[in-house]
């Protein structure tokens, strides 16, 4: 739901401010202006803080000058005016304060913002570790913005991944069938940014997803030419050998990855792990290894299910066990391959 009760709004025609008192359905609102109580559409208002960005000045203010009757144009619209400036993810926060009085961000709302002319068919998925938390398929027009969900703020620290699949909706010759692109965001990262949101008084953080749409690759490439300026070109038939060497098994206990653990954090731990995990994952499945077996530990249970999750949506896996083994107790998961 893109309000919720409490919110502030301001109504699109008059810029009057309000708030939220009662979501009435999935398309209207009861909404308090000055004092008085009536219903309206979700599309008759806006976050102020969203309208601010949408009608942000697209070019400073000149000194004003005397105008003569005779020197007075046409001024074209304002609304108007439409630069072209890419697909962006924007995240604008919702603030509250605690109990001490002071601002923080409560949660995020999250928008897909189209400043090109084309449409585009897209799929937007929210992921954990590996893990889809939130999916959706929609479309988006041109110099249109498409609100996704609400994210709140505590699970921003688990460095989620905002991942996107785009196509044209009128499809183009020249153009791409479609392309991807995705988002990461680190927790230091994001307190900084929001740091930088106050001080300068900006509604929302926003990263530029895809600036162009891509051209439709070519057909044919001149491998000769990658070679003649340097790029190492290999048979695909022999493209194994130079790989680097498979495991039959993965040990992922942290102290194996790396010497300088005990200063890492639990969900650094895991994430390096994770990373092992699928290095070596895949370079079974390129040396078309039949199994491959992967110690995880006992522990609490976390990095088992992890990668058993991971497992589970891999198309190459056949099975996957993990019993007693008397080399590594319960602590192991053996993975079968089908090619």
């Amino acid at each position: 739901m893109k309000y919720q009760v409490g919110d502030e709004i301001v109504v699109v025609h008059s810029n009057d401010t309000g708030k939220v008192i009662e979501v009435i359905n999935d398309k209207m609102v009861l909404i308090e202006v000055k004092g008085v109580k009536f219903p309206a559409y979700m599309d008759q208002i806006d976050f102020p803080y969203f309208k601010r960005f949408t009608e942000k000045k697209l070019f400073p203010e000149k000194k004003k000058e005397k105008v003569y009757v005779d020197q007075v144009q046409k001024e074209k619209r304002r609304d108007e005016v439409k630069v072209e400036n890419g697909i962006w993810l924007a995240f604008f926060p919702k603030f509250d304060t605690d109990v001490f009085g002071d601002e923080q961000v409560d949660l995020f709302k999250i928008y897909l913002i189209n400043r090109t002319e084309l449409a585009y068919e897209f799929t937007y998925k929210l992921n954990f570790f590996g893990r889809n938390d939130f999916e959706i398929t929609s479309e988006i027009n041109g110099f249109k913005d498409f609100y996704l969900h609400d994210v709140s703020f505590e699970s921003l620290n688990d460095n989620p991944s905002f991942e996107f699949e785009f196509s044209l909706v009128k499809p183009d010759k020249n153009k791409a069938e479609y392309c991807e692109a995705s988002f990461k965001i680190k927790p230091k990262q994001l307190f900084k940014k929001i740091e930088s949101l106050k001080e300068n008084n900006e509604p929302s953080i926003n990263h530029l997803l895809l600036e162009k749409y891509p051209p439709r690759p070519e057909e044919k490439m001149d491998l000769a030419a990658l070679s003649n300026v340097g790029f190492k070109v290999y048979n695909a038939k022999n493209a194994r050998q130079h790989l680097d060497p498979a495991r039959s098994i993965v040990d992922l206990h942290i102290e194996k990855i790396t010497n300088d653990w005990e200063r890492l954090s639990n969900l650094e731990i895991i994430s390096m792990q994770l990373k092992e995990f699928e290095k070596y994952y895949d370079l079974a499945i390129a040396h078309r290894q039949p199994n491959l077996i992967v110690i995880h530990g006992v522990g609490k249970g976390r990095l088992k299910e992890e990668i058993h999750e991971i497992l589970k949506t891999r198309h190459e896996v056949k099975s996957f066990i993990n019993q007693y083994d008397p080399r590594f107790g319960y602590g192991a998961t053996e993975i079968f391959f089908q090619y």
